[in-house]
Formats: structure tokens, C-alpha cells, sequence
């Protein structure tokens, strides 16, 4: 076992991720920070960051190459350990970044399939995974092939997008092409999929070595597609234990970890069971905590911080010593959360006992609830979306409130 400590490069695209920084800081180890120079007034835990560098522009717009040379840069003087990317748009960085400095951790191939939707599909597929129909846009008669033969409604999604952000419905062939044709050459970064009308889950999961050590199974009440889409109040609780839809997400969980070569971290990953016919359909995955608050509810539910316990494994792995899981609850938790059109709104009115935790973003009313009833949960939440829609929450077309970071 190496006691030493160990150095980490952690990026981030957008603000999160405070309690990984926290604990991996409180592991004894030197903590780097990577963010855009958007973020600089961000209350980052800075007293846990050793030092921090921005970059300009967010999400995609990096300079990959500038950011190697500044990683270059700072390895003169400091032998990084590891490279954690905490976003779904660092994923590439990271792996980049890992490749280029022969860093050990997940590599550009197997970081693909948890960034790109059409090679998560392709993966699951050739796995024996079930997924709905898809295609790639890459070829006239391959697109003509899916229309005729695959029934409509059909999603026109963003290969690399995060979350719901930039889906296109369409109800038939001509919809397609033409939204196909307005694409141009970003076509080649879309895929056409079949929509399947179901309720939405996602397994929020700890892996050490390729072993699944935590998994909870929730459930959207209200989707972020339903949401991008349409506007409302979205809501996601964790399902009863021992269930089936519990049972289920969490072995076809498992099968998409192991088919898709995820090692150790946290991962976020979403099924959807059809209404039709009560299948199982892996959507996407993720290698980060799940977005949206969904940390804090899962926190709230089962007393396990994905954010610091993920740290802690990569400590584990830096140092090679062995990592313990906390012990987990078996409670109940969840979210309704909502932009506003007040920039503090008042939720006063919302003094249940049951809140354990209010979303401190800006322009957005949001709450969890906890309680060791299921149903006490998920009765709280419908009162509180109904009243919340009332009253405080504001609908908003630009596309950053439609990222679920």
C-alpha cells in the first residue's frame, strides 16, 4: 500500500462537484482544478484546491491542444497521479488528456461509450443489450431503410449532447428528412432511434475493479426529454426496494458496465421499460455522478454521498488500498425541481418535515423530500409539482436551462 500522496487533475466544464474536491483533498492529496474562466466567481471549495486554472470558453469549446500543453506545463514540476473529469462534456478531455501523457484510467475507446449515443447503442447491441431501433445518419439508403421498416414516432438525437438537451421528435418520413436535411453536415453527429413510449429509470452507481459495490434504481416522474421538450416540474424518486422494476434495472445494470468495459467510478445510467410491452431498453450512460441534484436525493435516501465516496475509490486506486462502502439506509428520497421566475423564490410554504434539502441555484425552486414510506415520498412530490406549478415555476427556451448537468 502507497500511504504517499497522490496528485489529481480534476476537470470541470461546470460547477460541481464541491464534495469530491472536499474528500479527495481530506484523503491527504494535492488537488488540481481545471474549470472555464466563466466559473471564476463560483464558490468552489478553493481551501480544498491546491490551485486552479481556467480555460476559456465552457463546455465544448476548449482547445484541446492548448490544454495539453498546459497540463504539459504544470507536470514539470508535479507528477500527476490521475486525471477526473466530473461533467459529461470532460469526458473527452480526459481521456485526451490520459492518452496523450500515458496517464493509467479509462482511455478515448472505452470513454466513447460513455459520451457518444451512437456508440453506446452500437455496443449494447453487438452485447445482446436490448435497445430501441436506431440508425446512424451516415447513409440515404441505411435512413430510408430505418423509416420504412421501423414505425414512427421516431428522436433525432445529439450523439455526444448531455441529457435531453437538443432531441428532435418526428411523427414521419418527410419530418425526418427534412429536419435530416436542415442538419447539413452535422448530420454525421445525430442518430435516428425509435421512441418508445415508457416510464424512464436511472441506476445511480459506485464501481471499484468492475464490480458494481453501490447501485440505486429511481425513477423519473417527470422526464428530462418531457421536460426539454414541453416545459414542467421535474421530479425523480428512488423505487421500493426488491421490486421488480428494481431487480430488473439493477441486472441490466450490471450487464451494461461489464459490456462497456467501466472499471471503477460513479456512473449514471437510464432505462426505459416500454408501456407496451414491459421490456427493459438501456437509453445512455454516463461515467459522473448524475446531474440535477440526483447526488443529493440519493444522498438523502440511502446516507451514501456519490461525490465523496467516488473520491475515495480514486484515492483507493491511487494509493492501492483497499476502499470500504459505508454502510447504506434503506430510506426513500426525492426531487422536484423547476426554474422560477424569482431569482430567490419564497418556499416557506413547503415546511413538511420530511424536506431535508433546498436546491441552492438561482432562478430555479427545487426541494427533496425523505421519508422511510415510499408512498409518503412520492404523494409529497405530486403535492408539491401541483403547487409549484401554481405558482412559482417559469417555463424558459434558452438551452442552458435544458442541461441536466
Amino acid at each position: 500500500m502507497n500511504s504517499n500522496p497522490s496528485t489529481f487533475l480534476c476537470i470541470s466544464n461546470y460547477f460541481k462537484g464541491s464534495d469530491f474536491l472536499i474528500s479527495l483533498k481530506e484523503q491527504g492529496n494535492k488537488v488540481f482544478l481545471v474549470t472555464s474562466e466563466q466559473l471564476k466567481d463560483k464558490p468552489w471549495p478553493f481551501d480544498h484546491i491546491d490551485e486552479v486554472f481556467y480555460m476559456p470558453g465552457q463546455d465544448l469549446d476548449w482547445n484541446l491542444d492548448t490544454l495539453l500543453k498546459g497540463v504539459g506545463g504544470l507536470m514539470k514540476d508535479n507528477k500527476i497521479d490521475s486525471i477526473v473529469a466530473l461533467d459529461d462534456y470532460d469526458v473527452e478531455k480526459a481521456t485526451f488528456l490520459r492518452e496523450n501523457l500515458r496517464i493509467p484510467g479509462m482511455g478515448q475507446t472505452t470513454g466513447r461509450f460513455f459520451r457518444d449515443k451512437l456508440a453506446m447503442r452500437i455496443k449494447a447491441h453487438d452485447e445482446g443489450i436490448n435497445v430501441p431501433d436506431f440508425a446512424p445518419l451516415f447513409n440515404d439508403d441505411d435512413i430510408n431503410q430505418f423509416a420504412d421498416h421501423v414505425p414512427a414516432p421516431w428522436v433525432l438525437k445529439p450523439r455526444s449532447e448531455a441529457s435531453a438537451h437538443g432531441i428532435i421528435k418526428v411523427h414521419d418520413k418527410e419530418s425526418l428528412w427534412n429536419h435530416i436535411h436542415g442538419l447539413g453536415e452535422n448530420r454525421l453527429y445525430y442518430l435516428v432511434e425509435k421512441f418508445e413510449p415508457g416510464d424512464v429509470y436511472h441506476a445511480d452507481g459506485l464501481i471499484l475493479e468492475g464490480k458494481v459495490l453501490f447501485c440505486t434504481v429511481s425513477r423519473y416522474l417527470a422526464t428530462p426529454m418531457e421536460i426539454s421538450q414541453g416545459g414542467g416540474i421535474f421530479r425523480s424518486a428512488n423505487v421500493e426496494y426488491g421490486s421488480e422494476d428494481d431487480l430488473e434495472i439493477r441486472k441490466s445494470n450490471k450487464q451494461v458496465m461489464k459490456a462497456f468495459g467501466m472499471k471503477s467510478g460513479a456512473t449514471h445510467t437510464e432505462f426505459i421499460k416500454s408501456k407496451k410491452t414491459g421490456k427493459i431498453y438501456f437509453l445512455e450512460t454516463s461515467s459522473r455522478v448524475g446531474g440535477a441534484h440526483l447526488a443529493e436525493m440519493v444522498a438523502s435516501a440511502t446516507n451514501v454521498n456519490l461525490w465523496a465516496e467516488w473520491a475515495k475509490i480514486e484515492d483507493s486506486l491511487a494509493k492501492d488500498k483497499k476502499y470500504k462502502l459505508p454502510k447504506v439506509k434503506k430510506g426513500y428520497a426525492g426531487i422536484v425541481l423547476t426554474l422560477s421566475s424569482h431569482e430567490h423564490p419564497d418556499l416557506s410554504g413547503f415546511d413538511d418535515p420530511e424536506v431535508c434539502f433546498r436546491v441552492p441555484l438561482e432562478y430555479h425552486a427545487g426541494l427533496i423530500v425523505k421519508s422511510d414510506n415510499h408512498q409518503r415520498v412520492r404523494d409529497l412530490l405530486d403535492d408539491y409539482a401541483k403547487r409549484l406549478g401554481e405558482g412559482i415555476a417559469a417555463v424558459a427556451n434558452a438551452p442552458e436551462v435544458k442541461k441536466f448537468h
